[in-house]
């Protein structure tokens, strides 16, 4: 019986991708992937940043203070894509007790609680020559900021525990519990009286920013993606071979590396 996670039928490559829960499958796959997602976060990166920075115009009313926005949008943006994925992945871990999905979870969450604190230290940056003040207890600062404190307390819950499944549940329903806060992020511009704008871009109207500023911001966008990818899946990988060195197909790994 073939167990591969690729088979053919009637000339139709299918991918079984359940196959990939297992975590010697997922990290062959992943392994291959990394490399690529460095090049895109590098090359991207280096582009969205010389077109932010050089090619983009000066804005009107804030002149080339607003720059800081190739930096700090996209890290907002993935602040709260983390989360949600963090708290998906901590649920499934708890409805199916997968190891796996506890193990992304985890991963996430020093990446998500970067992206944070990135996203709140540019905004403050951003805030003292637009606002006059590096923070104020805006509606959206606020929540981003209980963000990180949710991010922090579900590490901090994590390693508190000593046994591994019981820390990933305990941790899990805090992660569950806090993605509340996800949507209230996002729409506390439109629910408060806020000095923070709104959404520039939005799936139901045209942009309103300049070609070259958006063209920017959505390179810096892949950018933050492909490095989220890259690290989340490089800790994964990591925790699977600590947590099942025991394991044949880790022994299969690390064997070489031994005998060099």
């Amino acid at each position: 019986m073939d167990n591969s996670p690729f088979s053919n039928s009637q000339s139709v490559k299918k991918v079984n991708w359940f196959a990939f829960s297992a975590p010697s499958r997922f990290y062959a796959l992943t392994q291959k992937i990394i490399p690529f997602c460095w090049l895109i976060a590098i090359t991207t990166g280096i582009a969205g940043l010389v077109i932010g920075l050089l090619y983009a115009p000066t804005d009107a009313t804030q002149g080339d203070s607003y720059r800081i926005i190739f930096i700090h949008v996209p890290a907002a943006w993935m602040s709260m894509v983390l989360y949600t994925a963090m708290a998906f992945w901590a649920a499934i871990g708890l409805i199916f007790n997968a190891r796996l999905a506890y193990r992304l979870s985890i991963s996430i969450a020093p990446t998500g609680a970067l992206m944070t604190f990135i996203a709140l230290w540019t905004g403050a940056l951003w805030g003292k020559p637009t606002w006059g003040a590096w923070w104020v207890w805006d509606a959206r600062l606020t929540t981003e900021l209980i963000l990180l404190f949710l991010y922090i307390g579900y590490i901090s819950l994590y390693q508190a525990i000593d046994d591994e499944r019981k820390a990933a549940k305990a941790a899990s329903l805090l992660a569950i519990i806090g993605v509340i806060n996800v949507p209230i992020i996002y729409f506390s511009v439109k629910w408060w009286n806020t000095l923070h704008q709104g959404a520039t871009i939005t799936m139901t109207k045209a942009p309103s920013m300049e070609q070259s500023m958006l063209l920017a911001l959505l390179i810096m966008t892949i950018a933050f993606w492909a490095y989220a990818f890259a690290v989340v899946f490089t800790r994964t990988n990591q925790a699977s071979l600590l947590e099942d060195h025991h394991a044949d197909w880790v022994k299969g790994i690390l064997q070489p590396s031994k005998g060099a």
